[in-house]
């Protein structure tokens, strides 16, 4: 005997059941510590949250029952933190996984909209000079304005045919380029870089790239590690260092460069859906590329209302190129390597 099936809205039964939506669910009869447990971020934080991308979140819609911008954000902070849209997260808020994941689209489009007004390079010159002096002080290395590296991110394979999000381990990623300041800001986030291409061919291809190949900032450089080609604008390690100079030069470049491995492993601890221990993102490149960047906004404006970047616990040591990879990253720019002698003559020797 067949059994008729009725086919309902999945918030409009939720609600009808008696799940509690925010309109019960109120932040402050609930504590600072769950907060932090369930969505990763205090009580402050959200209301920010709430207050920034209220407006974009409150678009007019046809549901009889539309979603309040609380409930969207915590719903999407929760998935970005956990990395999974578990049925308790859905239930402590009061709505379906379905839900959840429209939640995420739209919280996450609402911080990519933002994503300029928190990542940037500063605009003057008096700005410029304090990142130098401020990298100065941490390991004796000038002119530094940034630290460039890139970070993989799981992707779901987009389809059986298209190999270019494969990387070297035969996973699909995005690779993910990005610069940060000596607090772990990030001033520069390119997102979008098929896994399969290299460290040195995203930078080559960015947008980071054509801006400082124009020579417009003299005397200022990033600092790269030996999976990037020596520019004239970017110092990188030497891989075989023979002089107390290089090798003094070498341990400055890496103390300074550890600032965006340690940004990197706070990235992966705090946005547990970046770091795979959940799976991939369960997403097209183009919206798992926009959640990345959705984090990378959140972990910057966790920085400016003071919460440190390096309060998460730490994950093991970042991945580094093989060694094979060393020796082809060797410099191809005479004037980038008479820069770096210069650099090494001047503040090393």
């Amino acid at each position: 005997m067949a059994i008729p099936i009725t086919v309902l809205d999945c918030d409009l039964l939720l609600y009808g059941r008696g799940h509690r939506t925010l309109d019960r669910f109120k932040l402050d009869d609930v504590t600072d510590e769950y907060l932090m447990s369930m969505y990763g971020f205090p009580r402050h934080f959200i209301y920010y949250l709430v207050e920034l991308l209220g407006a974009s979140l409150s678009r007019p819609t046809q549901r009889s029952r539309a979603i309040s911008p609380e409930t969207q954000i915590l719903a999407a902070l929760g998935f970005y933190t956990s990395g999974s849209f578990q049925t308790r997260m859905g239930d402590a808020i009061g709505i379906s996984q379905a839900s959840m994941s429209r939640c995420v689209a739209n919280v996450t489009e609402a911080l990519v909209e933002r994503a300029s007004q928190f990542i940037h390079f500063p605009a003057d010159e008096a700005s410029m000079q304090a990142l130098k002096d401020e990298f100065y002080g941490l390991a004796g290395m000038p002119g530094v304005i940034g630290v460039v590296d890139c970070i993989h991110v799981a992707i779901k394979a987009p389809n059986a045919e298209d190999l270019s999000y494969v990387n070297r381990k035969g996973l699909h990623s995005l690779n993910c380029l990005m610069v940060c300041d000596i607090r772990g800001a990030l001033m520069t986030v390119e997102t979008n870089w098929p896994g399969s291409l290299q460290d040195y061919a995203v930078l080559q291809q960015s947008s980071l790239s054509s801006r400082f190949e124009a020579g417009m900032h003299k005397d200022s450089w990033f600092l790269g590690d030996s999976s990037f080609f020596l520019r004239t604008w970017l110092m990188t390690p030497l891989h075989i260092p023979e002089t107390p100079a290089e090798y003094r030069y070498n341990m400055a470049h890496s103390a300074t460069h550890s600032v965006i491995e340690k940004t990197f492993r706070t990235l992966y601890s705090r946005f547990r859906c970046l770091d795979g221990s959940k799976g991939a993102l369960q997403y097209s490149p183009e919206k798992s590329s926009h959640i990345i960047l959705a984090c990378c906004v959140l972990h910057n404006i966790s920085l400016e209302h003071g919460m440190d970047v390096w309060s998460s616990p730490m994950t093991g040591p970042m991945e580094q190129p093989p060694e094979e990879e060393y020796e082809h990253m060797e410099s191809l720019d005479l004037e980038a390597d008479r820069i770096r002698q210069e650099l090494m003559l001047t503040h090393f020797s």
